[in-house]
């Protein structure tokens, strides 16, 4: 086989297997493009968002149903206001609710909506009304060990005035 034949097909299989890297990178990070590209903006503030991230999923049922556009403080209401970018061909009613939620236990967090059950329909720029913050697992370790303390000094009480 001639040498610049050769090297061609190193070259070809080496651009093969850099753009295979940067498409797996892309899936992996959550940049791939998905849905049919109209999407409308729905609102939501909460009191915690845990490390929820810009270009996190928004799922329905398990469904990807579109993606958080933008995490920012909102100075008037001193919480945390998300804005998500809904694919187009999902509506939800007036009375659906937002939870941050957990892949897993340690996983990625993301945007769960549960769906109302009003006829009326949330439009651009809407706000979801009922939120559920992220659950924080320090603060309930810390309650949890706050709540045994409780329950030692009340036994230990009992037991002195027996």
């Amino acid at each position: 086989m001639n040498r610049s034949v050769l090297n061609f097909w190193v070259g070809l299989f080496v651009l093969m297997g850099f753009f295979s890297f940067l498409t797996l990178a892309f899936k992996v990070g959550n940049l791939g493009s998905e849905g049919s590209g109209h999407t409308y903006t729905l609102l939501a503030h909460f009191n915690n968002i845990g490390q929820l991230k810009e270009r996190a999923p928004v799922r329905s049922a398990g469904v990807l149903v579109g993606r958080v556009k933008s995490v920012r403080f909102d100075p008037v209401h001193y919480n945390a206001l998300v804005k998500m970018d809904i694919d187009s061909q999902y509506h939800f009613p007036l009375d659906t609710s937002a939870a941050v939620l957990t892949s897993g236990i340690l996983g990625e967090q993301y945007i769960g909506l549960d769906a109302g059950g009003d006829d009326k329909m949330l439009k651009d720029g809407g706000e979801i009304k009922l939120v559920q913050g992220a659950m924080v697992l320090e603060q309930l370790i810390g309650q949890f060990l706050y709540n045994k303390a409780q329950d030692t000094t009340a036994d230990s009480k009992g037991g002195k005035q027996k």
